[in-house]
């Protein structure tokens, strides 16, 4: 097996990784990234926490429990409510930033269920560990725990979830095939994947492609859908479902986020956003 460094591809993965970790390191401490103003990053620019929330499914009653600062705005989809998540399950998130969806899952899977979230960005694990305690004092559990590490590379044993979730984060990835081969690995025989993402209809123009703030705002690193239902398919899931929803893009717009303007003004005439992204739930199992 070759090493990483032996890859021509990694010192360019490896540039990614910082860039990216740069810019949520800043969301995490400061409420903005790398100064693009969109909401993916920091949302608290432009549109506001909750509105984003609320416009891809979150309930009030949901956003209501959560520890104070755990909602960045960083959603692009509920992949919570996709999975169906069951009392005594154990759920895995990636990315999972500030503990958003880590929260709002754990009450959904109870005493006896456990969630995990990774993130690669040190000072999110700090702010996802730091509101543990506001969590267990509002919801009475003790179920939520987060890991460092890469979603490429995640630090959990083999077949020992039962769900995998992850919103907005799989199209930061440098390398989503190997992410998609990691979900299926740690996944139990029966297991699921739900994931809401940002996916692209028909390739960006390359200068929306060349930007980082649309890096670390979710857009500049999507893939296209088809890309997204091969690499799942061919790390060995199975029964994969893709529902492309066009709520999220929306909103943005709606909302005047910075970072969607910017990119509506890089766009050929005619064309709009919502022509090239769409927001993506993905499902899947893995039957053996």
């Amino acid at each position: 097996m070759k090493s990483e460094s032996a890859n021509p591809n990694a010192k360019n993965h490896d540039d990614v990784r910082t860039l990216v970790r740069t810019g949520y390191a800043n969301i995490a401490t400061q409420g903005t990234t790398l100064g693009s103003g969109g909401c993916c990053g920091p949302a608290m620019s432009c549109c506001g926490e909750t509105r984003i929330a609320e416009s891809v499914g979150y309930s009030e009653a949901e956003l209501a429990q959560l520890p104070d600062g755990a909602n960045m705005g960083l959603s692009c989809g509920n992949p919570t409510v996709i999975a169906s998540l069951q009392i005594g399950e154990v759920v895995l998130d990636l990315g999972a930033g500030g503990g958003f969806d880590c929260f709002i899952a754990g009450p959904k899977v109870g005493a006896t269920g456990r969630v995990i979230g990774v993130d690669m960005t040190p000072e999110m694990l700090s702010k996802a560990r730091n509101n543990i305690a506001a969590y267990r004092d509002r919801t009475g559990l003790d179920n939520v725990e987060f890991r460092l590490g890469e979603i490429e590379h995640l630090p959990v044993a083999d077949a020992s979830v039962d769900v995998v979730i992850s919103n907005c984060v799989i199209n930061l990835s440098p390398d989503k095939p190997q992410v998609w081969r990691e979900i299926a690995r740690v996944l139990k025989p029966g297991g699921r994947v739900a994931v809401s993402d940002l996916a692209l209809l028909q390739p960006l123009p390359e200068a929306v492609r060349a930007d980082i703030a649309a890096l670390v705002g979710c857009i500049a690193g999507a893939e296209l859908v088809e890309n997204t239902e091969r690499y799942a398919r061919d790390a060995g899931l199975t029964d994969i479902q893709l529902e492309k929803r066009g709520d999220y893009i929306a909103a943005m717009t709606s909302f005047q986020d910075p970072l969607y303007q910017k990119i509506a003004a890089n766009l050929p005439v005619g064309t709009g956003p919502a022509d090239f992204i769409t927001s993506l739930s993905v499902t899947a199992l893995r039957n053996r």
